[in-house]
């Protein structure tokens, strides 16, 4: 005869059997009844043996546009959240930060930056906020001069009058090489409170595997430009390579780096980024399963992709894609080899053109800014624009 404590006891062992069978079935993969009418990229191949989140988004996801915070931008690239949730966009062709309210849409000019040289896919292109702000204001710029690419900081003084509120630049990193394609771009600060760029080859395809070139490279330094204690190699700012041109980095929950990149001809990707690896190019463009290079978690046809910014908001990574016109949503399964929930899904498909920028926004909210103006595109009435969206 079983004692109540005994009893209870096989009660508790069998619900926790129970709660660990469900946990390691919900992030093989799409839900039951997912529909294939979807856009959807190229699957995904993973081991099944990784553990998966206990807290997963849904298979399906979904986006609706809020509102219009803002249009008539002329060639919006870096966007930066401040503090307070009032944006900082770039102008890659003309060279200038614009602070805009997060509430009206209403614009303050903050300034040029001295230096800029446009010209191709360079000019004033990532924009970053020091997790320092509140004390110092600064904001950082990486951007294309008549000689390299560089990244600097420039103190923003909101007291002064509209047009003369950034000081003179302070370059914390010159000499990363500059072409008419590829210049990378895109800044962030990380969880580790460390300065992280993704830089191109510039169409040089050896720089990708020169580890000494910082092209075709992810970077990550302190704020004053030097290389972090923990770094692959102690001197050396690398923190990845292989890569032909960085477009976007983002952050998931459990402060794992991923980042978008440019395909040639066949596949665009998106990768979980691991200091010191090697992510293939030009030797390998896409999954191809090859020794010595990390595969991709998805890819896409270039058609349907050329990916820019991305964005990590409700348990998915949100990507803007310039000629495929479209955001992608890849569900995060939590895996640690990567591998997603479900198959990337496509919103917006065509409706406002070129994709450039994606940011996170709190909660269920993204910024969304679009790139018609950039030369590239075919510029309606309104463009460029940037949107909130609702997601989940």
């Amino acid at each position: 005869m079983q004692t109540p404590a005994l009893r209870n006891g096989v009660v508790a062992l069998l619900a926790s059997a129970s709660l660990l069978l469900s946990a390691c079935s919900s992030g093989d993969g799409p839900a039951a009844g997912e529909e294939a009418s979807s856009p959807r990229a190229s699957p995904t191949s993973a081991p099944a043996s990784a553990s998966p989140s206990a807290d997963l988004p849904p298979a399906e996801g979904s986006v609706e546009v809020v509102k219009t915070l803002t249009d008539g931008l002329a060639s919006p690239w870096g966007v930066a959240a401040l503090p307070g949730g009032d944006l900082l966009v770039g102008s890659r062709d003309e060279a200038t930060i614009t602070r805009i309210d997060a509430e009206s849409g209403s614009r303050t000019l903050l300034g040029s930056v001295p230096g800029v040289a446009p010209a191709g896919e360079g000019g004033l292109l990532g924009l970053a906020v020091a997790p320092t702000f509140g004390a110092d204001h600064l904001v950082y710029a990486y951007f294309t001069t008549e000689s390299d690419n560089r990244i600097a900081r420039l103190q923003y003084d909101e007291k002064k009058p509209p047009g003369q509120q950034l000081g003179a630049p302070d370059t914390i990193l010159r000499g990363i090489p500059k072409g008419s394609i590829h210049n990378g771009g895109r800044i962030a600060f990380g969880p580790d409170r460390m300065l992280y760029a993704g830089t191109g080859e510039t169409g040089d395809t050896g720089l990708a595997q020169d580890k000494v070139s910082p092209a075709g490279k992810i970077l990550r330094m302190t704020p004053d430009g030097e290389p972090v204690h923990g770094n692959p190699e102690g001197d050396s700012l690398v923190y990845s390579y292989g890569h032909r041109n960085v477009q976007g980095l983002a952050w998931d929950s459990g402060k794992r780096l991923w980042a978008s990149e440019f395909g040639q001809n066949t596949w665009d990707e998106l990768n979980l980024i691991e200091p010191g690896k090697n992510y293939g190019w030009p030797d390998v463009e896409g999954r191809e399963g090859a020794s010595g290079f990390v595969d991709p978690v998805a890819q896409w046809k270039t058609s349907e992709a050329s990916p820019s910014g991305i964005a990590y908001a409700e348990g998915s990574v949100w990507m803007a894609g310039l000629r495929g016109e479209r955001l992608w949503r890849i569900p995060l399964s939590g895996r640690a080899d990567g591998k997603p929930l479900a198959d990337p899904q496509a919103f917006l498909e065509g409706k406002y053109g070129r994709l450039r920028t994606v940011l996170a926004a709190g909660g269920d909210k993204l910024w969304l800014v679009t790139s018609n103006t950039d030369g590239r595109g075919t510029a309606k009435s309104g463009d460029d624009r940037i949107l909130l969206l609702k997601v989940r």
